[in-house]
């Protein structure tokens, strides 16, 4: 089994990429936690996963 490093160097990389000499945060950040923390994309609705908060449907 890997170890912490191994499950960060999948999940990370994915969250952020590099333009133009820039970070940046790709995925939907929770609106109550707030930056860093990303929500949970699951088919039919958007899960933080600290503090529970959701978003179903276009509730955006």
């Amino acid at each position: 089994m890997g170890g912490a490093g191994e499950k960060w160097k999948k999940s990370k990389p994915s969250k952020y990429s590099v333009e133009g000499g820039e970070l940046v945060r790709k995925g939907t950040e929770c609106p109550n936690c707030g930056p860093g923390v990303f929500m949970g994309e699951h088919s039919d609705r958007k899960v933080c996963g600290k503090c529970g908060h959701s978003i179903t449907g276009d509730s955006e």
